[in-house]
């Protein structure tokens, strides 16, 4: 079969939904499907295309048997309403045209956070007759109002439309959790349209490691410490500076040390708070190169799942299934009735706590701080679980059987 995948993000991108679509484009292509993908050129997390795509309006690339089709997006460091609806508009225009530069596809696997790529992806489906598999990562507008990231009534409106839009043109909808699956059902999606498929996680790369003569805990000065680790995105859905005021409140306890590992910009920032609080165990360190990933999560003791507590059922944290598959206990910072406590929970490889309470946070973490062998026991589960229901050989069967049921062959 020949599937054309449309993402913003793909390869060299190390983390969010780059890392997914690259796996799934090689996924299929090892199970003898051709793929293209549609794509900007690599501009996440930092904000700003990498040095060696910049002055480009369009570029072509193969790696392990995709055919990568970049175009030039407009991307500025500052976040503004205006900066990202100038880089909306021209990944939506130039992407469009780069991907009538090929052969027709039989499905169109299109990747959402993005509503207005569902235009040019639409246009696409009814100019090459072809159906369209609309993969929901992020549900939107409601992840961005809820967080207050767009607050003109307009603008909310106009995205409102995109998400129906979206919906309508698509021929089948994959979900990552069951939140989703809610929230589309009550604004009259209908049942037959949807198809839950979880985010998964390479458990062959991912998998349990020692902590003993591990890279990031020697060069951080952490071999004798309990680390609790946070490692991703740090924007307006976690509030990392819950974390910090939970090690301010245990900063008696010199052996236990909290390690935040993100973006840059986002690090500046909560050095400031650290500062102002006087917080002195909490280490912050930038993303580290994907292929150390595995070792970096083998040096924490605990890894935290953070989110806001208006945060219900329109996001869920594909890091989740990447911290279970590492064999580390969780604590998951989040809304009780939301996606990700219920992913946590039945697991079986973590605990739940009230969102956005230091107090709460500080008393989880102390509790596992001094019972080592529940520390190992969650560990454990969550890598049984990973193992059983988040595999990517799992995930790559159930895309097949769905490309295969509405594709052009």
């Amino acid at each position: 079969m020949r599937i054309l995948l449309y993402s913003y993000n793909y390869y060299p991108e190390p983390i969010g939904i780059a890392p997914l679509m690259t796996e799934l484009a090689e996924g299929l292509v090892g199970r003898g499907h051709q793929v293209r993908v549609i794509t900007a050129m690599p501009w996440y997390p930092v904000g700003e295309i990498s040095p060696e795509y910049r002055g480009k309006l369009y570029l072509t690339e193969e790696r392990n048997g995709v055919k990568i089709q970049r175009s030039y997006v407009w991307i500025r460091r500052h976040r503004s309403l205006s900066n990202r609806v100038f880089f909306e508009v021209s990944f939506m225009i130039l992407s469009f045209f780069q991907a009538l530069r090929g052969w027709r596809p039989d499905a169109i696997i299109l990747t959402i956070p993005g509503l207005p790529v569902c235009l040019p992806a639409a246009l696409l489906g009814w100019f090459y007759r072809t159906p369209i598999v609309l993969n929901l990562q992020d549900i939107l507008p409601d992840a961005a109002v809820h967080v207050g990231l767009i607050e003109n009534e307009k603008v909310i409106c106009l995205f409102r439309k995109l998400e129906q839009f979206a919906y309508r043109t698509a021929t089948k909808i994959t979900v990552i959790a069951d939140g989703f699956t809610k929230n589309l059902l009550e604004k009259g999606v209908p049942a037959d349209k949807l198809i839950e498929i979880p985010n998964w996680v390479d458990v062959n790369f991912i998998k349990p490691l020692s902590k003993e003569n591990n890279y990031f805990r020697t060069e951080n000065h952490l071999e004798d410490k309990f680390v609790v680790m946070y490692s991703g995105n740090i924007a307006l859905t976690q509030p990392l500076e819950i974390l910090i005021d939970a090690a301010a409140r245990v900063q008696h306890i010199p052996d236990l040390a909290f390690v935040i590992v993100g973006k840059k910009e986002a690090l500046r920032r909560l050095d400031r708070y650290c500062q102002e609080r006087g917080v002195k165990n909490v280490l912050l360190r930038p993303f580290q190169p994907r292929e150390r990933l595995p070792q970096m999560l083998a040096a924490a003791d605990v890894a935290m799942v953070m989110q806001k507590d208006n945060v219900i059922c329109f996001n869920m944290p594909s890091k989740i299934q990447v911290l279970l598959a590492s064999g580390r206990a969780i604590i998951a910072s989040v809304p009780a009735k939301g996606t990700a406590a219920r992913a946590i929970k039945k697991s079986g490889g973590g605990i739940v706590v009230p969102p956005e309470d230091p107090e709460a946070l500080a008393q989880a973490i102390l509790g596992l701080y001094s019972n080592p062998e529940k520390v190992k026991a969650l560990g454990k589960k969550g890598r049984e679980y990973a193992e059983q229901h988040y595999s990517f050989e799992l995930a790559l069967d159930s895309y097949e059987q769905l490309l295969a049921s509405v594709g052009n062959c």
